[in-house]
């Protein structure tokens, strides 16, 4: 093997992700989660006390009266941006459950507020190495010998340090070169009392009012658990990488590094060093006199392959995880985060394609069910509207004009505060695409990352009508005929079965009068006004009673707690006034 590059540091095997350069940490040197006497009782007071403040942010939020001369949507989005750097911030500081939470997080812009989500997405895994004896200790404990006795040499300063590890250049006795991944040490002690404290947590937005409306946060958690403890098994990482290569096998223009079993453990990975140019080191990949144009194009060649051919794709492709080869071929590092399709991926693909074609939004929804891009919801029906409107809305340019990123931010913007949520999955895949997609404009102004999927899906198609499934587009006239057919024919079925339910009283029909709601929320306005005027008059009547007694400084407490009445009867008429101007 040789270097591709002449920093060999550019190797990039991270951590979800490990963020390589020449010193493990730039940054801060110490977080209080990294202490050795950082107790389990001073763990939830940190955590819990950053959520109550984060609570109370988000309370202000839904405020108007809490922003200064007025409320705007464009100084929400400004209060947000600043509470979205302070969350990074808050995240860095409690470690790296959290850190990888958020992370997780920047790819879920349907359920939380875009500023939110790019703030997110600058969150950088960088962290305090750990010490050379307790990198020595793990080693030698999980591989059962001594460290000298396993390789030949080993680097006591790492590459790069993350929150879940950090990796050390290292040569075998054999004389090959490797990367050696160790897992932080107390990781997964420290996941279990976070994730129970996180457990709590969701538990109290999921069951809040407001919070919790139309959102399956306990789902999301259980989700983002499970990943979180696949990301701490590294021999599941070997696994994911092994296959990875298998996938690949036929194609020389893709590289996989190695995973040497002997030396690996459940906290120990030892890969094939395998070097490279980092793929958005653009005068670096020019004056290696490779073309960028080519590499746009095999960047997302290769992950459409891995999607729609595999089945099995790596679901966090960033610059970081992709490097190029001297020959020209593509490098992939860090196999922690992979994402899987069923098998009928390719059936219920086209079924979705057809769907488009015919901007039927019923169809759409169904196959992306199937293809588990939704998860099943009681009530459809918002998300058939949503996908209805997109399709009439967004749809009419050709498919090599489209773009990935403006499609997902229309699709997530339609999605946000509604009730229904996209499985991971669905939002690897999204991320995924639009990253490359960034990728490949970087390496190609001119890159169309439609334009090289488009031989994909008309070969899908191809496939399609070639099978089994369907020989000729006259199957799918059949299969619309037929259900139109169906459809027409359980119509009476289906009539009867509504009177019937509505005579149990299954089912049952909710009527809205605007004026009514209007002239009862003003009623109920006018109680709580009454309310406000007689506490803030007792207030004023005691506070003059103590005055005629000479009692002045409980006076004036009195005094100024009768404001607080005063100022919610205050905003409670000016309320009313502009439902007067409604009714």
């Amino acid at each position: 093997m040789s270097a591709t590059y002449p920093n060999p540091k550019e190797y990039l095997p991270s951590s979800s992700p490990l963020v390589i350069s020449n010193k493990p940490e730039a940054g801060k040197k110490s977080y209080r989660w990294n202490r050795d006497n950082y107790s389990p009782a001073r763990r939830r007071i940190d955590i819990w006390t950053f959520v109550l403040i984060l609570i109370f942010k988000l309370w202000r939020n839904s405020k108007k009266w809490t922003y200064a001369n007025g409320y705007t949507d464009e100084k929400r989005s400004q209060r947000r941006q600043i509470q979205a750097a302070w969350i990074r911030e808050n995240l860095l500081e409690l470690g790296p459950t959290f850190i990888k939470v958020g992370q997780l997080f920047s790819t879920r812009e349907d359920i939380f507020p875009a500023e939110y989500v790019r703030e997110l997405s600058k969150l950088q895994d960088r962290v305090p190495a750990f010490s050379f004896e307790q990198v020595t200790a793990i080693i030698e404990k999980d591989l059962g010998k001594p460290l000298n006795k396993l390789f030949r040499s080993f680097d006591p300063t790492p590459l790069a340090a993350a929150s879940l590890g950090q990796v050390h250049k290292a040569q075998l006795n054999s004389g090959e070169e490797v990367v050696v991944k160790i897992q932080r040490p107390g990781l997964p002690q420290l996941f279990t009392i976070d994730l129970a404290i996180l457990k709590q947590i969701t538990r109290y937005f999921q069951n809040h009012p407001r919070w919790g409306k139309g959102k399956d946060w306990l789902a999301i958690y259980e989700e983002c658990s499970r990943i979180l403890w696949e990301e701490t098994d590294y021999l599941k990482e070997g696994r994911s990488a092994d296959t990875f290569r298998r996938n690949f096998r036929s194609a020389n223009w893709v590289k996989v590094p190695r995973i040497y079993w002997r030396y690996t453990s459940f906290r120990v990975l030892t890969l094939e060093y395998l070097p490279g140019i980092k793929i958005n080191h653009y005068e670096a990949l020019e004056a290696a006199g490779l073309d960028r144009k080519v590499l746009a194009k095999l960047g997302a060649k290769a992950y459409l392959q891995q999607l729609l051919n595999d089945g099995f794709f790596h679901a966090d492709p960033h610059p970081g995880n992709l490097a190029v080869a001297s020959d020209g071929a593509l490098i992939f590092y860090d196999f922690g985060m992979m994402g899987q399709l069923k098998s009928n991926v390719k059936e219920k693909l086209i079924e979705m394609l057809f769907g488009v074609t015919e901007k039927n939004a019923d169809r759409v929804v169904n196959a992306l069910i199937d293809l588990e891009a939704l998860a099943v919801m009681d009530d459809p029906g918002p998300i058939r509207r949503s996908v209805q409107f997109m399709l009439d809305n967004f749809m009419d340019k050709p498919f090599e004009e489209q773009s990935i990123s403006k499609i997902s931010e229309d699709l997530y913007e339609i999605a946000y505060d509604q009730p229904f949520r996209f499985p991971a999955t669905f939002t690897f895949v999204m991320r995924a695409f639009s990253t490359l997609e960034g990728v490949g404009k970087g390496l190609d102004p001119d890159f169309n990352f439609m334009e090289v999927a488009q031989p994909f899906a008309l070969q899908i198609m191809s496939d399609f009508n070639n099978n089994g499934v369907g020989k000729s587009i006259f199957d799918e006239f059949s299969r619309q005929a037929i259900q139109v057919s169906n459809s027409a024919l359980s119509l009476p079925r289906r009539l009867e079965d509504t009177i019937e339910k509505l005579e149990r009283g299954d089912l049952r029909l909710r009527v809205r009068s605007l004026e009514s709601e209007r002239l009862l929320r003003r009623i109920a306005g006018m109680q709580m006004a009454t309310n406000y005027s007689l506490f803030m008059s007792a207030l004023i009547l005691s506070s003059t009673i103590l005055v005629v007694n000479g009692l002045w400084q409980l006076a004036i407490v009195v005094a100024i707690i009768s404001v607080i009445p005063a100022f919610s009867l205050f905003r409670l008429l000016k309320q009313l006034g502009k439902f007067d101007r409604k009714l």
